[in-house]
């Protein structure tokens, strides 16, 4: 089972958030690279998961909402 992905975590630029181990970045285990893979918010800042693949499903429930 998949750990929860955290939105807002507290220092997102001490995890690769790669994979699901959510390693440190000095110790990657996954081989996921030489670099960490940055968090959504670092990289596209506060709101990200308010658009992108999910909004579509997001506004047809708020307009069927009455």
């Amino acid at each position: 089972m998949a750990k929860p992905f955290p939105v807002n975590p507290k220092n997102p630029e001490r995890i690769c958030w790669g994979c699901d181990k959510y390693c440190s970045p000095d110790a990657m285990a996954c081989g996921n690279g030489s670099e960490r893979t940055q968090h959504p918010i670092e990289l596209f800042g506060e709101g990200w998961n308010e658009w992108g693949l999910s909004a579509p499903e997001q506004q047809d429930k708020a307009k069927k909402t009455p």
